[in-house]
């Protein structure tokens, strides 16, 4: 059964469905070395002007839980700005907002970052994050950021994805 899907969210309707990483790469600007790591991610619709968003990651040789993520990607009814709304299974929510393009791409950036007073330091202080549809039909997000140790918005997180379902 196809989903039920608003008026306002189908341009970015390709999203709908479930991704899984093709390759998975990261490292924590400025202090970890890089590292991989599997991911799922899976983007669905109820009908109402916005997608449900759940990110889960994995150790890639272990299996170990790694990361996860939930949240709503909301398009403003009659026009392209969209608001990116994730909590992070590691004490903060962020609100990204931003534009999607015509050519199957999102961009957006943290315009409101908290986080719980028990986390432990460095904190994130700046988010940016890319979505985009390839032409090979691959979905590749980069999430970049910044933290209470460096100034500079860094290259944190690229992965490419593979649609397995939907």
């Amino acid at each position: 059964m196809e989903p039920m899907v608003h008026d306002a969210v189908k341009p970015i309707g390709f999203l709908i469905g479930k991704w899984k990483s093709f390759s998975a790469n990261g490292k924590f600007p400025p202090r970890v070395d890089p590292f991989t790591y599997k991911e799922e991610l899976e983007f669905t619709s109820m009908g109402q002007p916005m997608l449900n968003y759940k990110s889960t990651t994995w150790h890639p040789e272990s299996g170990k839980p790694m990361h996860l993520e939930v949240g709503f990607l909301k398009v403003k009814p009659g026009t392209k700005e969209v608001a990116f709304i994730v909590a992070h299974n590691f004490g903060i929510t962020s609100v990204e907002e931003g534009v999607v393009f015509d050519d199957k791409s999102i961009k957006v950036k943290g315009t409101k970052i908290s986080r719980a007073e028990m986390n432990k330091d460095p904190s994130v202080t700046e988010i940016q994050r890319t979505i985009e549809l390839k032409q090979d039909g691959r979905l590749q997000i980069i999430v970049s950021m910044s933290t209470s140790l460096n100034d500079n918005c860094e290259e944190h997180l690229v992965v490419v994805y593979e649609k397995v379902d939907g």
